[in-house]
């Protein structure tokens, strides 16, 4: 991997040595639970690093209007989480596999609303290329977050889902990132060495797509 920068390196040991407590208080179940994975690529343009996320189409039956990392279920010939990462966001945004170098795996994360258990891969995205959404039923529009911007304290802050729920979030632009992808993001920050002190009392209603 000596295409990835050295910061990347250090972050995928601090990664490495990260359990699955220090990103969701769920512990996975033994039972139970469809595998998936998702993809946190970074990639880095002359004016910082930054990271891909999608906006999912305001029509979807779940995660509506909702920022997301590419990814989805794992089918039965993908061969590992960071396979179906990676055919998942070819089929979403056309992004070409051979462009990415895969750095390592966060642990795995179940989510009770779904029931998915899901990897997060991290990877480097050596030769970035344009992306568009290759199923617009899915996908609304592809976007490529600064993790300087992410880290800024006036972008950040939490949100009140409907349900009571409450937990990190950032804004970009008219996009608002929260959920599972926020609280990934969050400790990959602190992870990097990238956070800064925020206003966490900062706490406002979810705006309704």
């Amino acid at each position: 991997m000596t295409d990835v920068p050295d910061w990347v390196h250090r972050l995928a040991e601090r990664v490495d040595a990260a359990r699955t407590a220090d990103f969701t208080r769920f512990e996975v179940p033994e039972d139970g639970g469809r595998d998936a994975a998702v993809l946190i690529l970074l990639a880095d343009e002359p004016d910082g690093p930054d990271v891909l996320v999608l906006e999912r189409a305001a029509n979807m039956r779940s995660h509506a209007g909702q920022p997301a990392f590419p990814g989805g279920a794992a089918d039965p010939g993908d061969g590992g989480p960071a396979q179906t990462a990676l055919r998942e966001a070819a089929e979403e945004v056309g992004l070409k596999p051979e462009t990415v170098t895969v750095v390592t795996e966060l642990p795995r994360i179940w989510i009770p609303v779904s029931d998915f258990v899901v990897t997060p891969v991290l990877a480097w995205w050596h030769s970035p290329h344009p992306l568009t959404s290759l199923s617009v039923g899915e996908v609304a529009r592809v976007v490529r977050l600064k993790l300087a911007d992410l880290a800024d304290p006036a972008n950040r802050l939490r949100v009140r889902h409907s349900s009571g729920w409450i937990g990190p979030a950032f804004t970009a632009g008219d996009m608002v990132v929260w959920g599972f992808t926020a609280g990934i993001l969050t400790v990959l920050l602190d992870l990097a060495d990238l956070a800064r002190p925020w206003d966490r009392a900062r706490i406002e209603n979810l705006p309704v797509r």
